[in-house]
């Protein structure tokens, strides 16, 4: 498994904003999207990454826009990535508020861009035993995605290094 792992950490990558399709996508190609890039970071694989009624229900409890004659886009895409992400660690109203602080101060390109960036540096530094450098010189914004990101990149480490070996 170690090989694995490592073979994993090093080549992460979430796409970003102008890797997502630039073409608007049916519900069933948005979970099949989302699978095929999420599914190699979750650990439980018993569990769904996503499923139709999960976006139905991010869209009806307002934690993302709705679709656009029932086709999903950019925005969607990324939303949906942020939110498939941090929900193994924070609840589903808690992401809803940590996207809605996020876009008041970035435009949502920058904002998730920023967010896979950071994401892959927590995880590549968590796996590596890196601290990440000059925190005290980060913004209160730069902060909290660090920590936000950091969490996620710490209970991966724990589930993949520890608690889920055969």
């Amino acid at each position: 498994m170690k090989e694995n792992l490592e073979d994993l950490v090093s080549k992460i990558h979430i796409p970003r904003w102008n890797e997502l399709p630039e073409i608007d996508l049916y519900l069933d190609q948005v979970v099949n999207y989302l699978e095929k890039y999420l599914s190699k970071y979750n650990v439980n694989k018993d569990d769904k990454i996503i499923t139709k009624t999960m976006i139905n229900n991010y869209v009806k409890q307002g934690i993302m826009p709705a679709p656009e004659k029932k086709k999903y886009n950019r925005t969607h895409l990324a939303y949906l990535m942020v939110i498939c992400v941090l929900k193994q660690v924070y609840s589903i109203n808690d992401i809803g508020k940590l996207i809605s602080l996020t876009i008041q101060y970035f435009e949502i390109s920058k904002a998730y861009n920023r967010f896979c960036t950071n994401l892959e540096l927590s995880i590549k530094n968590v796996f590596t035993r890196k601290e990440i450098p000059n925190v005290e010189k980060m913004t209160e914004e730069q902060y909290l995605l660090k920590n936000v990101v950091q969490s996620v990149a710490d209970k991966l480490y724990v589930e993949m290094k520890f608690l889920n070996k055969e």
